[in-house]
C-alpha cells in the first residue's frame, strides 16, 4: 500500500525532528486517574502535566502536556540519581502507582482524587514512600491557570499553600502538605529526604474553606475508601469471561469519563493532541458526543451497569425535551446539556511536540450528523428492554425525532468523521437512519406507544433498498464509502454489528476483503484512505484508529472466523500502553495519538471481548 509507506515515512521524519527540539512525555507514558467531574493524566515520571479543573471541561491547571513551559505541571520525584520508572494501577481500582528503582532505593507515589461520597470533592492526592534505602525527594506544583492565560498570586500559611487566579471567576487552589513548603517564582516547592518506611503527602484542592482534609487521619482515610469505592464498582461487572483484566480495565476507564452531577460522558478528557505529530488534527473532545455516549451506555449495561445508563437517559432525555419543532439534535454538548461549543484557537500554546493549532471548542457541534439517531435509538432499544421501560413523554420526544429522520434520511451529512471538506450521502449515516427507525418500531410494538408503523415501516425499507442500490459498487464487489465513491469506509465494519446485514452475507464478504485489502495492515486498520475518500477539509495524514481494529474482530468473531478473530484481538491488546489504555490513534511506530484515553476505544475492546468470548464459549446467539 503506497499510501501508508508514505504516511510512515512522513510521521517519521516529524518524530525525529520533534525528539531533537522537546523534551517531552509521550502521550503512551500516562495514566489517568479522576473523581467523576474531572481527571488528572500523571506521567511515569511523577509528574501530572494534564488536568482541568474543577470540571471535563473547565480550563486546566496543568498543561506541560501541550505546552512544557507555558502549560503548568506538579511533579514529584527523586531529587537526583538514576531511577527507572515503572507504573501499575491497584488492581481493579483507578488508584495509580509510580515506582522509581534506583541504585541506591526504591521510591513509590500513590496517585488518586478522593470520590464525592466523601464529603467534598476535587481532591487530589499524592503520597510517596520510600521504600527502601534514603531517597533526596523534590515536588513542584505549578499551575497555570485559564489554559494558562490567568496570572496568579500565592499565599503562605501553616502547612499550605494558596493559588489565588487574578480572575474572579476561577477557584482558588489550596495545596496541603505534610512537609515544609517554600514558595519560588510563583510556585510551591518542597525538597526534602526519606528513609524507608518513611512518607510524605500533598492535597490539591479547591480552596473553599475548611474541608476534611484538615483531619491528620485524611490521607489514609481517604485511600482506603476510594480503594473500596472502585473495588465495590468493578465487583458488580458481569463480564466473567477471557480478558477480564483488560475489560475491567476498560470499564474504569469509561467510568472515569462519567460525569457524576449530570449522567454525561465525555469522549476523552484532554483536548489539542495530535493525530499527526506536527499536523493540524488536534480538536477538543471534553464533550458528550451523542454517538460516543451512546456506544458507551451499551458497554455499561452489557457489564451489569444500570445506574450509569439511568443517569444518562435522564440526561439523554432532557436533550430531546428542549428540542424545538422540525429541528435535530445537536451532534454534542457540554456536560451540563449547554449546546454553546465555540472553537477557539490558543495560540500561545505550542501544542504536543509542537503540533498547532492547540483547539479548544469544537465547531463540528454545528455538523449534520445523521448517524447520531441510529445510535442513540440502538442504545435506547437496549436500556428499555434490559433496563428500565422509558417514559411515554420521552417516547413522544423520540418519536419527533423518528419523524425528522422520515423527513431527512436523504441530505448529505458530514458522517461519523466528522469531515470538514463538505457533506456527503455517507453508507454509514444512510444505515444508522435505517436503524433508527427500526429501532423506535421494535420499542412501539414492545411498548405499545402509539406510532405512525406503517409509514415508519415504508421509510424504512426504502431506506434498506436504497443502500442496496446506489451504494454498492460492483467493480469494487463492495460498498462504498458515499453515494458515488470508490472507495471503503472502516465504519462499514459496524454494518453486521449492528444487524443491518448478515456477517456472512456475500456481499458483505466481498466488502470486508475490501476493506482488508485497502484499511487493514496486520492487526491495524485505517478508518479511511484520504486519497480516495471524501475529502475531510485537513492536510496531512493520520494514524490507524484503535476502535476500528477491535470492530474488525468482531466483525469475524460474527462470522465465526474464531482462530483469526482471537489472533487480531490479542496483538490488538498488545497496543495499549502499559496501564491497559489507548489513545484514539497509533502511529506507525506503535506509538499513541490523538485525545486519550479515548472512550470509544475502550467502548469497542468491551464489545469485541463481550462476543469473542461468547462464541469461543459456543454461545451464537449474542
Amino acid at each position: 500500500m503506497a499510501f501508508i509507506q508514505l504516511l510512515h515515512l512522513r510521521i517519521q521524519i516529524h518524530r525525529v525532528i520533534c525528539n531533537m527540539e522537546a523534551d517531552y512525555q509521550p502521550i503512551e507514558n500516562y495514566g489517568i486517574i479522576g473523581d467523576l467531574t474531572t481527571t488528572a493524566l500523571v506521567g511515569m515520571n511523577g509528574s501530572i502535566d494534564f488536568m482541568c479543573f474543577p470540571a471535563f471541561d473547565s480550563p486546566t491547571i496543568f498543561a506541560k502536556l501541550l505546552d512544557a513551559n507555558r502549560g503548568g505541571y506538579f511533579q514529584i520525584a527523586p531529587a537526583n540519581g538514576e531511577f527507572k520508572q515503572r507504573q501499575r494501577y491497584f488492581p481493579d481500582t483507578n488508584i495509580l502507582l509510580t515506582r522509581f528503582l534506583g541504585e541506591h532505593g526504591i521510591a513509590e507515589i500513590s496517585d488518586f482524587m478522593a470520590m464525592q461520597h466523601l464529603g467534598h470533592s476535587h481532591n487530589l492526592v499524592r503520597r510517596i514512600k520510600v521504600v527502601r534505602g534514603e531517597i533526596p525527594v523534590r515536588m513542584v506544583c505549578a499551575p497555570k491557570f485559564d489554559y494558562a492565560r490567568c496570572g496568579h498570586k500565592i499565599e503562605k500559611r501553616p502547612n499550605e499553600i494558596i493559588f489565588i487566579p487574578d480572575k474572579k471567576n476561577l477557584p482558588q487552589l489550596r495545596l496541603r502538605a505534610s512537609v515544609p513548603l517554600k514558595i519560588v517564582n510563583g510556585e510551591a516547592i518542597a525538597e526534602f529526604k526519606l528513609r524507608a518506611e518513611q512518607t510524605a503527602f500533598f492535597i490539591l484542592e479547591k480552596a473553599n474553606g475548611e474541608s476534611p482534609s484538615a483531619n491528620p487521619d485524611y490521607v489514609s482515610e481517604a485511600f482506603k475508601e476510594t480503594m473500596n469505592y472502585w473495588l465495590n464498582w468493578v465487583s458488580h461487572s458481569k463480564y466473567r469471561g477471557r480478558w477480564r483484566e483488560m475489560v475491567n480495565r476498560s470499564a474504569l476507564t469509561l467510568k472515569l469519563l462519567t460525569s457524576h452531577p449530570h449522567g454525561s460522558i465525555v469522549a476523552a478528557p484532554t483536548f489539542g493532541l495530535p493525530e499527526l505529530v506536527g499536523g493540524e488534527r488536534n480538536w477538543d473532545y471534553r464533550y458528550t458526543w451523542i454517538r460516543d455516549a451512546s456506544f458507551t451506555l451499551y458497554a455499561l449495561m452489557r457489564l451489569g451497569y444500570t445506574e450509569e445508563a439511568q443517569a444518562f437517559m435522564r440526561w439523554m432525555e432532557k436533550r430531546c425535551q428542549e428540542l424545538k419543532p422540525g429541528r435535530p439534535l445537536q451532534v454534542m454538548y457540554r456536560l451540563d446539556g449547554k449546546s454553546e461549543l465555540p472553537e477557539k484557537i490558543l495560540k500561545h500554546f505550542e501544542g504536543y511536540q509542537k503540533s498547532q493549532p492547540v483547539r479548544i471548542g469544537n465547531a463540528a457541534s454545528d455538523q449534520l450528523q445523521l448517524d447520531i439517531y441510529g445510535e442513540l435509538m440502538d442504545s435506547i432499544f437496549i436500556y428499555d428492554k434490559h433496563g428500565e421501560p422509558i417514559s411515554y413523554d420521552f417516547w413522544t420526544n423520540l418519536s419527533q425525532i423518528v419523524e425528522w429522520i422520515c423527513g431527512h434520511w436523504k441530505k448529505p451529512d458530514d458522517g461519523i468523521w466528522e469531515v470538514r471538506g463538505g457533506a456527503k450521502q455517507f453508507l454509514y449515516s444512510r444505515a444508522m437512519c435505517w436503524l433508527a427507525i427500526d429501532r423506535a418500531m421494535q420499542i412501539a410494538r414492545r411498548r405499545a406507544y402509539p406510532a405512525p408503523l406503517v409509514r415508519w415501516l415504508k421509510v424504512r425499507n426504502k431506506i434498506y433498498q436504497n443502500i442496496y442500490e446506489e451504494f454498492w459498487n460492483p467493480k469494487l464487489n463492495s460498498f462504498v464509502q458515499y453515494r458515488g465513491a470508490k472507495s471503503v469506509d472502516a465504519a462499514a465494519l459496524l454494518l453486521p454489528l449492528v444487524h443491518f446485514m448478515s456477517p456472512t452475507d456475500p456481499r458483505w464478504k466481498s466488502t470486508l476483503k475490501a476493506i482488508e485489502k485497502n484499511l487493514v495492515e496486520d492487526s491495524l486498520v485505517y478508518r479511511y484512505n484520504p486519497d480516495k475518500a471524501a475529502p475531510d477539509g485537513m492536510t496531512g495524514r493520520e494514524g490507524t484508529f484503535s476502535v476500528c481494529s477491535f470492530w474488525y474482530v468482531e466483525c469475524l468473531s460474527r462470522a465465526g472466523d474464531l482462530p483469526q478473530a482471537r489472533f487480531i484481538f490479542e496483538k490488538a491488546l498488545g497496543y495499549a500502553n502499559h496501564l491497559g489504555l489507548y489513545a484514539e490513534q497509533l502511529g506507525p511506530c506503535g506509538e499513541h495519538l490523538g485525545n486519550f484515553p479515548q472512550a470509544l476505544t475502550h467502548i469497542a475492546l468491551i464489545s469485541a471481548a463481550w462476543n469473542l468470548n461468547a462464541r469461543l464459549d459456543g454461545d451464537t446467539g449474542v
